[in-house]
Order: structure tokens, then sequence, then C-alpha cells
């Protein structure tokens, strides 16, 4: 951690000029915008496909597949664009995203278009990554959270316009649109990355040796693993032969990227990103951020429609106002950790959270819309406070050549923490309405059978009984964040002088 930094190891600050830093920019908020809208605007499209493709049993994989590819490859781009440069790794990745999405809209059947998606999940994770790792490269210390709010505030509208967009391209268009579109704002990007974007040549990168065992062992491992989380209860039992296959086999893929990496002379995941208290644990609490995040962004829409009563446009609303809040929030954390530092500011927002998570069980049965969306318009802010301090500050914490493998590890545990907590709590809610119910159904299948007309009252209870068990979970999750920086985590974080 007392490692101090050369002059000119930060090198995108230095070469990219103030006139270049703003092309530089909104190419970042582009390509950004490219892996938000993926994650949202195919899901309004899916009956079309479907109808168009066949696959019914498989299209969870549209996402699944997606998802996986982002996540296992995370560590990897970081520890490239460390090696290597930011540049070539976000071009290859967004040149990669685009022949997925060109590949995704020639797709002639179901098995090619999640193929193709896996495709643009491996150019996806070089995006996400690698335009968090640039956003602190181009800013001092001072200035990144006005970079980090206009990265949170394209998620933001990427939430609320993704599957609105998905929605009007599928249904009077085609649904093939919803890749093509990708391709002119994808272009724009490259062209303003290729011509805006300049590094100083890495000295040392002709000789770097890139550890790619570490980093198949790496894809292996997480691919078995996310698999086994992802269609665990889903497409077989959890006590099953295949989900106890994938999870021996993921074990065992462990430990051989244990073994693998201790004799890597430059590991894909160094032991230091682990070594480190700061480090260590910005990412267990954001691995628990992703976890508490299923809660809403997964359960919240049911509960709307199946207890409330609303419609999918009027339960959107009720979920995407957090995305209003966490943004505004965000840019203005920085008053506040400029005068208690990083740790308290996230421990203040995620202590804030899981009190709000904790009070959704409270809420009058069934109530109001406008109840559990002032709940998520306050944990939106509470989280703003939380997640960007963290990233901020861990990033500040480590030079030019391990701001790539630091970004990625904590992107990488946030990805992992969403999949486990879809397993978790998918497990909790379908408990719960076994309880309630007498064994009957899950929650899935009775979210289905609402679209034939209106829940029996005895359903209605047994689901918001079910997202309450979610959402107390969520803050359990919340607090363990909590204890994690509490403990963990000093209470000021060694950011480097020339930060």
């Amino acid at each position: 951690m007392g490692t101090t930094r050369p002059a000119a190891t930060d090198g995108a600050r230095q070469d990219t000029a103030p006139r270049r830093r703003g092309a530089v920019v909104a190419a970042l908020m582009l390509s950004m915008a490219l892996a938000a809208l993926d994650s949202t605007i195919v899901s309004t499209a899916v009956p079309q496909i479907v109808g168009d493709l066949g696959g019914f049993s498989v299209f969870s994989w549209l996402f699944s597949g997606y998802l996986l590819a982002v996540t296992v490859t995370l560590p990897v781009y970081g520890k490239l664009s460390d090696t290597f440069g930011r540049k070539p790794v976000l071009v290859a990745g967004a040149c990669l995203f685009l022949l997925g999405s060109l590949l995704c809209a020639l797709a002639w059947n179901m098995a090619a278009l999640i193929a193709f998606r896996v495709v643009q999940g491996l150019g996806g994770g070089a995006l996400q990554g690698t335009v968090q790792t640039l956003a602190a490269d181009l800013y001092p210390l001072k200035e990144r959270p006005k970079i980090q709010a206009k990265l949170s505030t394209v998620w933001a509208l990427a939430a609320v316009a993704g599957p609105a967009v998905g929605g009007v391209l599928a249904g009077y268009a085609d649904w093939r649109w919803i890749f093509l579109v990708n391709l002119p704002i994808g272009a724009l990007a490259l062209w303003l990355i290729v011509r805006h974007l300049h590094e100083p040549e890495r000295k040392n990168a002709a000789r770097a040796r890139v550890d790619w065992a570490g980093a198949l062992a790496v894809f292996a491992c997480g691919g078995v693993l996310l698999t086994a989380l992802v269609q665990g209860g889903v497409a077989w039992p959890w006590l099953s032969a295949p989900s106890l296959g994938l999870f021996a086999a993921g074990l065992v893929l462990a430990g051989v990227v244990v073994a693998v990496e201790r004799r890597a002379a430059e590991p894909i995941i160094p032991g230091w990103v682990w070594r480190r208290r700061t480090i260590a644990a910005v990412n267990l609490a954001l691995g628990a951020l992703g976890l508490l995040m299923v809660a809403p962004t997964v359960f919240l829409p049911t509960y709307a429609q199946s207890v409330l009563g609303l419609g999918p446009v009027a339960a959107g609303f009720v979920l995407c106002v957090w995305t209003l809040s966490w943004p505004i929030a965000a840019a203005h954390s920085q008053h506040l950790y400029r005068r208690i530092g990083f740790r308290d500011t996230a421990l203040l927002g995620i202590g804030t959270a899981a009190l709000i998570l904790s009070a959704f069980p409270f809420l009058p049965y069934p109530g109001e819309a406008w109840q559990p969306a002032l709940l998520m318009l306050l944990l939106g802010a509470a989280l703003g406070f939380f997640q960007l301090p963290l990233i901020v500050g861990v990033q500040s914490t480590v030079g030019w050549s391990e701001r790539g493998t630091t970004t990625a590890s904590v992107l990488f545990c946030r990805q992992t923490g969403q999949t486990v907590g879809a397993a978790v709590f998918g497990a909790v809610a379908n408990g719960v309405l076994a309880a309630r119910l007498g064994g009957a159904g899950d929650l899935d299948s009775l979210t289905a059978a609402l679209d034939t007309g209106p829940a029996p009252e005895s359903v209605r209870h047994a689901i918001a009984d079910a997202v309450h068990a979610v959402y107390l979970g969520a803050a359990s999750a919340a607090a363990l964040a909590f204890l994690v920086l509490l403990c963990v985590a000093p209470r000021r974080f060694p950011v480097l002088p020339a930060d």
C-alpha cells in the first residue's frame, strides 16, 4: 500500500488534453450505455423472439449467458488493461461487443442467438471494467465524482429507457433492431476513442507475459460456479445430480485457479487484491451490494403487480424511482466523504439502506403504490452515498499499473453478488410460498398465472410474505456490508499522494 506511483504512469490523465478529455468522456458514456442498455432492452422483446425462433424452454439463457460472460471476463480484462493499456482493451472489447450484436441480429434459431449473446458478453466485460478504470485515470481524486455521477446517470437512464425502447422496436419494427441499434452507437464510441484517447507507450508491454493459463482457469471456474447458481432451482433441483456435479467441479477448478495463480509471474488475480485490507473490504462490501440489489430489481415488480394490482408500466415506475435518487446522491457524496472519509460515508449510506430495507415488510397490506416508491427513492439515495465513495476511494489507493485489476475485482464481486442473490433469494421466496400455500407452486408459476386473471386473496398474501422475507434478507446483506466496512476497512483509506 505504501508504494508510490511514478509521474509517467498516470499517462491517460497527462496525455489527454482538456479539449480531448470531453470527447473521451462522451465515448466512455456511449460505451457504458451499450452495456447498460443491453441488460434491459432485451427483456421486453422476449415474446417476439420466442415467437420467431422458438426455444421457450431455454430463453432464460439469453440473459444468463450474457451475464456469465461479462462476470468471468472482468478479472481478465482488468489485468490486460494494466499490462497493455486501457485503449487496446477497450477497442477490442467494443469490437467484440459490436460483432456479437451483429451476429445476434442475424441469428437463425435460439441456440445461435444464445451463443452470440455470449460473444456480446465477452465484449461487455471489457466495456464495464475498462470504462470505470479510465474514468479514474482521466480525473484527479477531487473531480472523480463528476464522471462517476455521469456514468451512474447513464445506468439510470438505461434502466428507465431500455424496456421502453425494446418494446417499441419489437412491437413496431422487428426484434432484431434491438441489437442493430448498438452498431451506430458503438461505431461513434470507437471513433472517439481511437481519435482522442492517447496513452503513453508502455515500455514493458512488449515483454509482458500474459497468464493465459490463469485466465482460462478463472473463466472455467467462474463459468461452472455461476452456471450452478443461475440454473439451480430453475432448470433442476438444488440437490439434484447436475447441481451437485457443477458445484463439485467448480470447487475443483477453484483449487486449480489457486495453484496456477500462485506459480504465475503475472497472475490474473494477484494475491494483493485480497491481502490489502482496503481492497478486500470494498470487494466484500460491494459483493453484499450486488446481493441486496436483487430484492428490488427482481422481486419488487412482482410485488407491485401481484399485491398492489398495478400494470406493468406503473410497476416499472415504482422500481425506477431509485435510479433518479441514486446518481444525485452519488454526485453529492463528495461533500461528505471529504469531511468524514470514504469509509464513514459508506457506513452512513449502507446503514441507512439496511433500515429502509427492514421497513419494507411493515408497509400496510395491500397499501398504495407511493409507499414502496418512497422507500425506493430513499434507498437509491442511501446506496448512492454507499457505492460511489467506495469505488472512488479504492481506485485512489492504487497506481495506474494496479487500477485496472482493482476496479475489475470490485465489479466482479458486485456481479457475483447479484448472481448469488438471485439464487438465494429465489429459494427464500419459493420456500415462503410453499409454507404459506401448502407446497403449491413457486413464485414464477404463480406470477405467470396472474396473466389469466386476478389472484385469490390467499395467493396475494403469500406473495407479499415471500417478498417481505426477501427484503429482510436484503437488509441482512446490508448489515453484513456495514460490519465488513466497520471491522475490516481502515478508517482512513491510504490514498496515494499523486491523487
